[in-house]
């Protein structure tokens, strides 16, 4: 997030501030009830906000950490489509001996 976006962010918080506390005003509520309201309301929306925030960071989907997938991913597909055919099948016998291996492997360490 760039510091401009956290000004604004700050700044939507205040005005909606406002405008909650208006609209309990409005609403019949007496200052001090609307100011406790619309406070109340504002620190469950911004306790909202953060644990959005705390949830992709502990499951690793936060916006950083997807693009470096996606750009990995991308050079992976570039580096794979401009290999030569017969580099392609090496490629294709290493991963499924691999794939082999790690099958022998989980058989003998997991008797049933």
């Amino acid at each position: 997030m760039r510091r401009i976006d956290v000004i604004f962010a700050g700044l939507g918080v205040f005005v909606a501030g406002g405008i909650l506390y208006w609209g309990f005003e409005i609403a019949g509520f007496d200052s001090a009830n609307a100011g406790v309201w619309s406070q109340f309301l504002l620190v469950i929306g911004v306790l909202g906000w953060v644990s959005t925030y705390l949830y992709r960071a502990l499951t690793q989907k936060m916006t950083y950490v997807q693009q470096l997938k996606d750009y990995e991913d991308a050079v992976l597909e570039k580096r794979y489509a401009e290999m030569s055919p017969e580099a392609r099948e090496k490629l294709q016998a290493e991963v499924l001996d691999l794939k082999q291996r790690r099958a022998a492997q989980d058989s003998n360490s997991n008797p049933s």
